[in-house]
């Protein structure tokens, strides 16, 4: 069998309201329907892990991952996944997450811009998740849940090189896998990045922390044996299912996912 790579799409906000790294309902739909009818398994981080350490995995596999843990998650994303049998990762920012009983369909979303507003407020609970529809959402088999730190700081742009920027990077580590566990009885290897940044200090903390695999917003080919501190994601764009399968095709395959990647970079 020819050697495989392994698609890791990476989602934001599925959300009625337009804006930044937002996913119309009716898109969504279309992608995860197009996924559904052509056979495609999305595996759960286990999956992933793996993929990576050369055991076999479905010919046509991928991750669906999302960032931050917005409500829509919950309202939008998370009965369309229920619906047709799929499942994907959720990198929450456990400080952001309250309590309270499930919210209905008919809670409000809101934009991308207002949705960080908000949670610099400290309105966080107005667009983010709660504990209570994370728990939901587990059980029901469509998310799993692992780290994006606990207060999602970018604290290359807060402090200087040195021992208080490591610092502060792994108490947000530390705390954000105490969360996990005391909440979900455990925490996984797997952790994302905010915004994707990472320096070589961060890589050496997420290992000591109890991390290993570890996402980032690059466009890489991942293939089994590579390097699980570097995993690649792509971007998933507004468009529909059948643009989503000519980029799976590409990569999926290290050969012409490689040649696109060389290509664009020139």
């Amino acid at each position: 069998m020819a050697k495989r790579a392994l698609p890791v799409l990476m989602y934001h906000h599925v959300s009625p309201v337009p804006g930044l790294v937002t996913m119309s309902l009716a898109v969504f739909r279309s992608q995860m329907q197009w996924l559904a009818e052509q056979g495609w398994t999305t595996l759960g981080a286990q999956g992933l892990a793996d993929f990576y350490a050369g055991k076999p995995i479905p010919d046509k596999s991928l991750v669906l991952s999302f960032d931050d843990g917005y409500l829509d998650n919950f309202l939008h994303a998370h009965p369309v996944l229920q619906e047709l049998g799929l499942r994907a990762l959720l990198f929450v920012v456990t400080g952001w997450l309250g309590d309270g009983p499930p919210r209905s369909g008919t809670a409000e979303c809101l934009s991308h811009s207002e949705c960080k507003r908000r949670i610099g407020a400290g309105q966080a609970d107005d667009v983010v998740l709660r504990w209570s529809e994370v728990e939901a959402m587990h059980t029901a088999g469509s998310f799993e849940f692992h780290s994006h730190t606990d207060t999602h700081t970018r604290w290359d742009k807060q402090l200087p090189p040195g021992a208080a920027r490591r610092a502060a990077m792994a108490e947000e580590l530390a705390q954000s896998r105490a969360t996990l566990v005391q909440r979900l009885g455990e925490c996984s290897r797997h952790l994302c990045w905010p915004q994707g940044y990472f320096e070589p200090d961060y890589v050496e903390l997420a290992a000591a922390a109890g991390f290993d695999h570890l996402y980032t917003t690059q466009r890489l080919i991942n293939l089994p044996g590579g390097d699980t501190r570097r995993i690649g994601r792509l971007a998933v764009k507004e468009k529909p299912g059948a643009w989503l399968g000519r980029r799976l095709g590409l990569y999926a395959s290290p050969f012409w996912g490689g040649l696109y990647l060389r290509l664009r970079g020139r």
